[in-house]
């Protein structure tokens, strides 16, 4: 056992390591902080900020801790002078070409250069600040790109690539002239970005932040010919509180509803409510597609980062991906094709928001496809992180309000529904009711073990009534790329793949709270397990909204008004190879 540890020294204490690992590795074990700005965890080092030097004795230069292995007898200084010194020289270089207007960046506050510069006690510019502004790429309806507030720490590069398997941006020019962008100069809109947003959360200053709907959305609200209503993702609830600087893994359901309501919202509807939709329709596709030897495996549509990416580098698979819309426009179509008819209301004068945590949502519901005679099916998405923009700009305190509950028919939701905010959630909810379309009962044990956690591939089998169903759970687009791989070579055993854009799903989406560390994101799921586990409903064709809307307008699942307003279809967008 003495073999597997070497003993070290950390700031004059003695420290166990184990072979293998990087300082920083023991540093942050042994409870040390030391800042980084490029550092990923889970993914190989890159050195490229430096800010985690230490000093060793008997070592000639400062060392990056992250990359630097460590060796029995090692004494490491992670917080002396010289170590301090050159920390605070990189903050002011980094700083001596940032532009000055923390008061207006979307990051202030929770910019981790800007953290940098306090904790490292930096007041003052020490060199003028160059001359030349590069132009903003506004290009994209989810991402905005600013290169005056870029770093270089690389991490926005290697998330897109290393994690997502998407490449859309790079290191362009030499030397000093090196700037993060994408091929051949050109704007995020016309290359291959998937508007996921992860290269956000990544993100450690305002260089990349999400584009804004806020003021659309004001607009509308104060707009007294217009009927302003608003739909709320599953994992919001479970993201909004950390917004206010609560712990992550908090419900705050009610009082959200209670909050948007004071905003001016005319009508507060859950998402929920249209993923139990989304489990009929869809469930009902898959045993159609069984039973009359349709293209299998089926592949789910919610995530609209990941339906751009099959678009786009895999258009072959276009015939898998299920026709529904995702719950989102479910619900959009649904408030204007029927309840605006109910309400007497013109679709048109029918203004429809949604609070969402992917950025991507906000290139889907621009999409040709996603309305009816020119009439959007959803007008404007607003992110978690704008939603506490406007509940703060509105001087709501969450914990100050009364929860109220979601507006009917279309608040009413199963746990079920709820489920879609995690990974493998989706899956477990169409497991569910796919059981009881095909045997008439319900499934003994509701809660499937093997399609839950952080993993980022899942796969269960399981024979019902005599039939072998299997069934994948891919989270993050780089192991979606590898299980289409393994399809595309040949694979058989699966018929029905659900595909989160984002790692862990949406609970770690890019419109989240910034922070979306592996313990947030398990925090976040196990909220919502939490809720499955003591609702009184937790199957989607059990919920007596749904079955209602079907009965009095949609008639049934894959019917004609329902293929009409909840189904869609999507096109090959490989022109770039």
């Amino acid at each position: 056992m003495m073999s597997d540890v070497v003993r070290i020294e950390v700031d004059g204490r003695e420290v166990e390591a184990r072979p293998g690992e990087t300082i920083l590795e023991v540093l942050r074990r042994e409870a040390v902080h030391v800042p980084t700005l490029c550092h990923l965890e889970g993914l190989p080092p890159s050195g490229a900020c430096r800010m985690c030097i230490v000093e060793l004795e008997g070592a000639p230069t400062l060392v990056p801790s992250c990359s630097y292995p460590v060796v029995a007898g090692m004494k490491i200084r992670s917080r002396s002078p010289k170590v301090l010194a050159a920390r605070r020289m990189i903050v002011e270089l980094l700083l001596s070409s940032h532009p000055d207007d923390c008061l207006y960046c979307g990051r202030s506050g929770r910019c981790d250069l800007q953290a940098l510069a306090r904790d490292l006690g930096v007041r003052q510019r020490r060199s003028q600040p160059r001359g030349t502004r590069r132009e903003r790429d506004v290009s994209s309806p989810s991402i905005v790109r600013d290169p005056d507030k870029c770093v270089l720490c690389g991490k926005c590069v290697r998330v897109c690539e290393e994690v997502q398997g998407v490449a859309a941006i790079d290191f362009v020019g030499r030397g000093a002239r090196t700037e993060v962008g994408c091929a051949f100069e050109s704007g995020l809109n016309v290359s291959s970005c998937v508007n996921c947003g992860q290269c956000i959360l990544a993100c450690p200053t305002g260089a990349l932040t999400e584009r804004s709907y806020v003021d659309e959305v004001l607009e509308a609200l104060a707009d007294p010919d217009k009927v302003v209503v608003v739909q709320h993702a599953p994992a919001v609830s479970v993201t909004l509180a950390e917004e206010f600087g609560l712990p992550p893994g908090q419900d705050v359901d009610g009082r959200m509803v209670a909050a948007l309501r004071r905003v001016g919202f005319d009508r507060v509807f859950d998402t929920s409510f249209t993923a139990d939709l989304t489990i009929m329709e869809e469930g009902s596709e898959l045993a159609h597609r069984i039973r009359t030897g349709g293209v299998l495996p089926m592949l789910t549509s919610c995530s609209p980062g990941w339906i751009k990416f099959v678009e786009q580098f895999y258009p072959d698979f276009i015939p898998n991906v299920s026709t529904c819309k995702s719950p989102q426009q479910m619900m959009g179509a649904i408030v204007k094709r029927f309840w605006a008819l109910r309400e007497q209301v013109r679709p048109q004068d029918v203004v429809s928001v949604s609070i969402m945590p992917c950025t991507a949502k906000k290139f889907e519901c621009g999409r040709e496809e996603m309305g009816c005679d020119h009439v959007p099916d959803v007008d404007y998405v607003l992110t978690t992180r704008e939603l506490g923009e406007l509940l703060r700009m509105h001087g709501l305190d969450l914990w100050r309000l009364e929860p109220e509950a979601a507006d009917t028919p279309f608040g009413e939701r199963t746990s079920a529904g709820k489920l879609f905010g995690a990974s493998g959630g989706v899956m477990e909810a169409a497991v569910r009711t796919a059981h009881w379309m095909l045997t008439g009962r319900e499934l003994e044990e509701l809660e499937i073990g093997p399609l839950r956690g952080l993993a980022g591939c899942k796969e269960l089998h399981a024979r019902i009534d005599g039939l072998e169903i299997g069934a994948a759970v891919v989270s993050g687009l780089g192991n979606a790329r590898r299980l289409l791989d393994q399809v595309r070579g040949g694979r058989k055993d699966l018929h029905f793949i659900e595909v989160m854009t984002c790692p862990g799903g949406c609970v770690a989406g890019g419109g989240q709270p910034i922070g979306t560390d592996p313990a947030t994101v398990a925090a976040r799921m196990k909220a919502l397990y939490t809720i499955d586990r003591d609702a009184p409903v937790r199957v989607s064709h059990r919920n007596a909204s749904v079955k209602r809307l079907y009965d009095e307008f949609l008639g049934e699942p894959l019917g004609e008004i329902s293929h009409r307003l909840l189904h869609t279809h999507y096109h090959r967008r490989d022109v770039l190879k």
